[in-house]
């Protein structure tokens, strides 16, 4: 009777239990947790630009012979002022003199045999009105004038061509300026085309600036500038660009700028060290805080609050940094909701309910 009551005493406590677990209240879904949201705008920076460059001249030759040879004067020196068509250098014109010659000879030789020919055609056309030669004869006369006269024209061309050889023995400006650098000397020998020396413009001068590629937004030709030169920097100078390069330096990953000096004066040299403030320039930028930028799956991304409040993540290309935020160049949109704060507890799809921080 005992183990009877034990087992029923046993079904009735598990009856009780059943019933209460049957009774226990279902947990509540839990709400939308808050969140710090901000409405991404774009923000228009204003800024002046302050790059340093190089005191450049607009003209730059370097200067070489056109033919080979052995350089037996240098007139000029480094410093020099030279005036277009002076005589820089000369080399030994000897061989192509003597080649000018022989052509002068060759074309001499070509005439007497041009009129000769033509005198022999004027006599065989006689003898052909006479019926005294035949039509092929005649024909032949005809084109042995001919050959003499392309022969003519072959030699006075080759004469040409020797006579701008004995020219090319001297080495001339092609434009007012100072001389900056000579790479030759007398006695040296020079192929054609090696630079000897180089003439620079001194009355166009301008600036070459380096200017970098996130600054080339809104830069453009005639944009009016202002020049210090670093050895008087109590003077300023006007400017305007005159030339912005199409494609970036491959080196230095910047764009070459040309900056025309309009008031240049004696003070300015070759070489010297120049800063030029590019005004204000305008640039619009998607900002959001550095706090809004997290990781996920590796890879720099933001979480996007749509209208329903749900949170998905997305992934962006952050830009530069500075006090008001980090850049963003590709993956977001003005107008778009970004959480700004807990971004590392969010998960994707969860409900939020936002709480609008003004935008930057």
């Amino acid at each position: 009777m005992t183990e009877n009551y034990t087992k029923k005493t046993i079904i009735f406590l598990s009856l009780i239990l059943s019933l209460t677990a049957c009774d226990k209240p279902i947990e509540p879904l839990q709400p939308p947790r808050p969140a710090l949201v901000n409405i991404v705008g774009a923000s228009s920076v204003h800024g002046s630009m302050v790059l340093v460059g190089e005191v450049r001249s607009r003209y730059e030759a370097n200067l070489g012979f056109r033919i080979n040879g052995k350089i037996i004067e240098r007139k000029v020196e480094v410093g020099s002022l030279v005036k277009k068509g002076q005589v820089l250098a000369r080399l030994d014109a000897a061989d192509t003199q003597l080649s000018a010659a022989a052509a002068v000879a060759d074309v001499r030789a070509a005439e007497a045999s041009h009129a000769l020919a033509q005198a022999e055609l004027a006599r065989q056309r006689i003898l052909f009105d006479k019926k005294f030669i035949s039509a092929s004869a005649l024909d032949m006369r005809e084109a042995e004038l001919k050959t003499a006269h392309a022969r003519l024209q072959q030699v006075k061309a080759r004469a040409d061509v020797s006579n701008n050889q004995s020219r090319y023995a001297a080495l001339v400006a092609d434009r007012d300026g100072i001389v900056t650098q000579i790479h030759a000397e007398p006695g040296q020998v020079v192929e054609a085309g090696v630079m000897v020396a180089q003439v620079v413009d001194t009355q166009q001068i301008e600036v070459l600036v380096a200017v970098p590629e996130s600054r080339m937004q809104g830069l453009k030709i005639g944009d009016q500038v202002s020049i210090k030169l670093w050895a008087d920097r109590a003077k300023t100078y006007s400017g305007e660009v005159r030339e912005i390069a199409p494609a970036a330096n491959a080196a230095t990953r910047t764009f070459d700028v040309r900056v025309t000096i309009n008031n240049a004066d004696d003070a300015i040299k070759l070489g010297m060290t120049a800063g030029v403030s590019f005004g204000q320039l305008v640039s619009t930028e998607i900002i959001i805080p550095s706090t809004a930028l997290t990781q996920h799956q590796g890879k720099a991304s933001v979480w996007v609050i749509d209208a329903r409040g749900t949170a998905t993540p997305r992934q962006v290309i952050a830009g530069a940094y500075s006090e008001a935020g980090v850049v963003i160049t590709s993956g977001l949109q003005a107008g778009e909701m970004i959480a700004i704060a807990g971004v590392h507890t969010l998960i994707s799809g969860q409900k939020v309910k936002p709480k609008i921080e003004p935008a930057l």
